[in-house]
């Protein structure tokens, strides 16, 4: 019993490491989302109205990162908006990779530098999810035709 609920662990890590990289990309929506949900429910929108403007707000944002990234071929204004998407991207990782490795080992400097490692690979993960995002399917067709 004691042998399958350590591989049972494992297996519930990989799944939150594999959930971390692919859902990485969408930390800024995400935050936008979640700070004007707070803002309106704060402000006496109440709960249905803090959740509605949660959402459209986490839609905006990521349709305007988007847009950027699918039409404008200036490549510093769309290592601009990638940047304005990894930023969260390499916070969240660093502060999930913290979590984990505060339950594995004791050495705080060890810890803070296994952080940083999983930043930045959570960090290059999502930059390279987002570049590639926008240049899928029909949209790479009409960038080609632009």
């Amino acid at each position: 019993m004691i042998i399958l609920a350590i591989i049972a662990s494992f297996a519930a890590i990989g799944v939150m490491c594999w959930l971390l990289f692919n859902l990485a990309v969408f930390a800024l929506p995400l935050f936008a989302g979640i700070t004007a949900g707070t803002w309106a429910y704060q402000s006496g929108a109440g709960w249905p109205g803090g959740i509605i403007v949660g959402i459209v707000a986490a839609g905006l944002t990521l349709v305007v990162g988007q847009l950027p990234l699918a039409f404008v071929h200036a490549l510093w204004l769309r290592l601009l908006v990638a940047a304005a998407f990894v930023a969260p991207a390499v916070l969240a990782g660093y502060h999930a990779t913290l979590g984990i490795v505060k339950l594995t080992m004791p050495s705080e400097g060890w810890q803070i530098a296994f952080s940083i490692v999983g930043a930045i690979a959570v960090g290059v993960c999502a930059f390279a999810r987002l570049v590639a995002m926008p240049l899928s399917g029909d949209t790479a067709q009409s960038a080609r035709l632009s």
